[in-house]
């Protein structure tokens, strides 16, 4: 047993314990199954007892392994730190950073950050996890998670990025043979784009007084994916009430209209924070925030432009 590799495999039992397979942690290494399993097998050799139960459907940590989990991970953290802010004292940004965020908010406007930092820091590699989970930064190892929306109580540090306003809007031409809602009853009766999978995660309720599903009245269109339903909203299946980072620019287009109730916007507000768990931000970290809130910029990229009577409906 070479105890100078026990980080490497500290590494490799932190992404079996995140994944619950060798065939997951494989997958996320770039490596075989049997060699993950084989590393295991030299931890467990090295620490003197199992980390794992195993069976042919399940993998569960031990005892042992929960208490090493624990250490494992802030032995990891601590030195994905170190050689961070060694490289940096040489000029240099490299190693691994892992971020989780939203699907569509990733693919628009953290792929291009990464792409640019990427091209300036050969030595920087990018772990993107697109998800809507929660993704927890301590348990999951990641350097940033961007949430969107109010924060719970945490120990995690938040830094702003921007401020999303959710877009009442439908394409110009669907109210071209049906009249303009006035007010939130009339809306109700509208074919309405909702997201699925969640409880009234658009906050249609804020703007109907009630979910869209009210008394067994069914969305017009629902799925579960902001970018579909942007193209539905553009397609004229129904009046949509999505973030303007999806669909500021369609609307300052004009390719979406947005919709007023009685001559009045509806607009909800939330922030858009990026969360870690030190509170000693790594140089790459601080690099990181600092490229996306410069991509981003104040106000927003995506910022609707301010309401006049030609941009409503």
């Amino acid at each position: 047993m070479q105890s100078e590799r026990f980080a490497e495999f500290l590494g490799v039992f932190a992404d079996v314990a995140r994944e619950g397979s060798f065939s997951g942690a494989a997958r996320r290494r770039g490596m075989q199954p049997s060699s993950v399993s084989r590393q295991i097998d030299m931890l467990e050799a090295q620490v003197g007892t199992a980390l794992f139960l195993r069976s042919t459907r399940l993998l569960t940590l031990t005892d042992a392994g929960e208490a090493l989990l624990v250490r494992a991970r802030r032995i990891l953290d601590e030195l994905a730190d170190a050689q961070q802010e060694i490289a940096s004292i040489g000029g240099e940004i490299g190693g691994v950073f892992r971020l989780a965020c939203f699907p569509t908010f990733g693919k628009r406007y953290v792929v291009p950050v990464m792409a640019a930092l990427s091209a300036r820091y050969p030595a920087l590699r990018f772990e993107l996890d697109l998800t809507e989970r929660l993704a927890d930064p301590v348990a999951e190892r990641l350097d940033l998670v961007i949430r969107i929306g109010e924060l719970a109580d945490s120990v995690l540090i938040a830094t702003r990025l921007a401020t999303q306003q959710r877009i009442l809007c439908a394409h110009p031409g669907y109210f071209a043979e049906r009249p303009r809602p006035a007010s939130p009853d009339d809306l109700a009766e509208c074919c309405l784009i909702d997201k699925m999978h969640g409880n009234d995660l658009l906050g249609w309720a804020e703007v109907l007084g009630h979910p869209v599903g009210y008394a067994g009245r069914r969305p017009g269109f629902a799925c579960d994916d902001f970018e579909a339903m942007r193209l539905a909203a553009l397609g004229g299946l129904g009046v949509a009430y999505l973030p303007d980072w999806i669909v500021g620019d369609d609307v300052n287009r004009g390719d979406l209209v947005e919709v007023t109730l009685g001559g009045r916007r509806k607009r909800a507000e939330t922030g858009i924070f990026a969360l870690r768990a030190l509170a000693q931000p790594s140089a790459t970290v601080r690099l990181v925030l600092d490229q996306l809130k410069a991509a981003i910029g104040a106000p927003p990229c995506w910022a609707v432009a301010p309401y006049t009577k030609g941009n409503a409906t």
